[in-house]
């Protein structure tokens, strides 16, 4: 068996087995009892092989958490009708979590990962409508296609990019977020971010382990989120991954000795340290 990325849908299985270790914790955060299948033997052979391997898991879990609760925001309190979840992988949220069922779901992703995910959960019943939508958002028209054809039938509109950005070069990314602006009922947008500092740290870390599936770590703006402003984003809320780690006790080994050491820094050192890295919820301008 494979335990090596070979293909960057690989990633998926790598995140799904972090998914299932702390659903399988007494204290879990959250509970996803499809992870393990998803991620499979090999998932759990590839992430076992990662280096760093236990390193990576508190990062992945704090995101799981943030973006959870920025879809359950959204859906339950802020009425949207439907989420677009672009580079899907493994997600299991609508069979997961407690949505509304007229919540219209799409997830977006190469075909083979989404029949994967598909086969895998056949036994299963999503909660609320989903729709798969076998698409590589590599391809531009495709990809707009597909957004004026949900936006149109969408009143109010969240996309996530969970764990996609960092892979895309910045005028990739740039084009993404334009053709996200067109459709006017697309009214919120969550991304995962790093800066370039946290950037480098991570290509030490896992560009070799990557390499091999084509899955560079490449997007790290030094702006942050205000590089989406030029086309129509703009942050209403950032969870820095540190200060989210401290409140979900989820937190790196030696944690207390970074943040004293942070306390005796600059305010505006600590602030540079807090938006290392985070998740950040936009909306269109």
């Amino acid at each position: 068996m494979p335990t090596a990325i070979a293909h960057i849908s690989d990633t998926a299985l790598w995140v799904a087995l972090y998914r299932a270790i702390e659903s399988e914790r007494a204290d879990a955060h959250f509970r996803d009892p499809y992870a393990r299948r998803l991620a499979g033997e090999r998932g759990e052979a590839i992430a076992r092989g990662m280096p760093a391997f236990r390193s990576g898991i508190w990062p992945m879990v704090v995101r799981t958490c943030v973006f959870d609760e920025f879809v359950l925001r959204a859906v339950r309190r802020e009425g949207f009708d439907t989420v677009v979840n672009l580079a899907a992988g493994l997600d299991a949220r609508p069979w997961r979590l407690d949505l509304p069922a007229a919540t219209r779901w799409f997830d977006v992703d190469l075909p083979a990962i989404l029949a994967y995910k598909q086969d895998v959960l056949s036994g299963e019943r999503p909660v609320c409508a989903y729709r798969a939508e076998p698409v590589d958002l590599r391809d531009a028209a495709a990809r707009r296609e597909l957004f004026e054809r949900v936006g149109r039938d969408s009143r109010r509109a969240l996309v996530l990019t969970e764990g996609l950005l960092v892979y895309l070069a910045a005028e990739d990314v740039a084009s993404l977020a334009t053709d996200l602006h067109a459709p006017r009922s697309f009214r919120w947008w969550a991304v995962d971010l790093v800066n370039p500092k946290l950037l480098r740290m991570l290509r030490r870390r896992w560009s070799k382990s990557l390499a091999a599936g084509d899955a560079n770590l490449q997007f790290g703006p030094a702006e942050g989120p205000r590089f989406f402003e030029r086309f129509g984003w703009k942050e209403i809320e950032f969870r820095s991954t540190w200060d989210e780690a401290h409140r979900l006790r989820r937190e790196m080994r030696m944690a207390w000795l970074w943040r004293f050491l942070a306390r005796l820094s600059p305010e505006e050192k600590r602030r540079e340290l807090s938006r290392m890295g985070g998740i950040v919820l936009m909306e269109r301008v």
